[in-house]
């Protein structure tokens, strides 16, 4: 069991400063022989077999973005998660040595903290549990080498218990975190060639021991073309966060550019996003990492890494089509359902924008150290 106070076993493994250089190593390799190989390309919104996925609708629900405040406080540089607490908005960075939650008020100043002492690996998102609980999502593993993901729980008294969680398949390198309202942890890899996995654990949460995750749903994204993130279109399919509001009503995913917005039946989040989502642009910014619902529980709340980091609202100005029952109610993934629309791409097209993608991350280790 880790105690309370306790690295993560991985934290004493060295920073993820430098796992931006091996996964750009990695993608090179693929993208070398990657033309060559079928299915090797960015996603061309191909359902795999058993698994349900949807077309992103483009439908007027949410207006323009309008800037809340902006934050300046040198010791948030890295924003990656994002969550409205009544009139209070928290934030938390990307990394660190110790868990530290920022609390901002309507100025974007921190006004306080909250803290734990446990020294996580690479933290990535937050979601706040019914119960006031912060939940925060260690789950960066951008060298694909951790034998454990963890999820941290930072109580209303003070305690931060740690829950180790293990995939089926493999490592992953994930940043969102979709809280269901029956308190269900769902985690979204961010894929580079824009099909993420969703996972949630097998059973109960266990302090003392991992859990298994497992598989639930793949979800395919395509290109937008929307401007914006740190390494150009591919930043398009790349999930960064994830929010559930605060009614269970509604779930979001962001990627560097754009979000997706699914109306929620009860706490089936693979059957959500197993349905067409609404998708909204969202402002350019250089390395947007964070989304949450904001206090009316239906207009975004967004920003990303950087200083000034720009606090925008999208705000919702219709109404999300109400969800219906999608899955199973054990909520194992449906057949196969028609494959999503979106931007097809030639192979040499897409190996192109691979390459491109791969030599951004390449150029940028050092900028992008903090990147998970």
């Amino acid at each position: 069991m880790l105690e309370d106070g306790g690295p993560l076993p991985e934290a004493t493994a060295g920073r993820p400063w430098a796992r931006a250089r091996v996964s750009a190593v990695v993608l090179c390799a693929a993208i070398a022989t990657g033309p060559f190989l079928p299915g090797a390309f960015l996603s061309t919104g191909v359902a795999e077999p058993g698994v349900q996925t949807a077309a992103a609708e483009e439908v007027a629900l949410f207006g323009e973005p309008a800037d809340v405040c902006a934050v300046t406080d040198p010791r948030l540089p890295e924003i990656s998660g994002l969550a409205v607490d009544g009139a209070t908005t928290l934030v938390m960075n990307d990394g660190g040595d110790s868990v530290v939650v920022h609390e901002l008020d309507g100025a974007c100043a921190v006004v306080g903290e909250r803290t734990a002492a446990v020294d996580p690996y690479d933290p990535e998102d937050l979601a706040l549990g019914s119960d006031g609980t912060v939940w925060l999502a260690d789950t960066g593993d951008n060298r694909l080498s951790r034998a454990t993901v963890a999820l941290i729980a930072l109580r209303p008294d003070g305690t931060a218990p740690v829950y180790r969680l293990t995939y089926p398949d493999g490592p992953h390198d994930a940043e969102a975190l979709l809280l269901a309202p029956d308190g269900t942890p769902y985690l979204v890899t961010k894929e580079v060639l824009g099909t993420s996995a969703v996972y949630r654990p097998t059973a109960a949460l266990d302090a003392g021991a991992p859990v298994p995750l497992e598989k639930v749903a793949d979800l395919p994204l395509t290109l937008t073309g929307t401007p914006g993130g740190p390494v150009g279109r591919a930043g398009q399919l790349m999930v960064t966060g994830g929010a559930v509001s605060p009614d269970g009503a509604v779930l979001a995913l962001r990627t560097y550019t754009d979000a997706y917005v699914w109306p929620l039946n009860g706490s089936d989040v693979a059957g959500a996003l197993a349905t067409a989502p609404v998708r909204v642009a969202l402002p350019e910014s250089p390395q947007g990492e964070a989304i949450s619902f904001a206090g009316d529980g239906r207009s975004l709340l967004v920003t990303g890494e950087g200083l000034p980091a720009r606090l925008a609202v999208l705000p919702a100005i219709g109404a999300v089509a109400p969800a219906a029952a999608t899955a199973p109610a054990d909520g194992s993934p449906a057949d196969a359902a028609p494959a999503p629309a979106g931007t097809k791409l030639s192979p040499w097209t897409a190996g192109a924008i691979s390459v491109v993608a791969a030599a951004v991350l390449v150029a940028g280790v050092g900028r992008l150290r903090g990147r998970r």
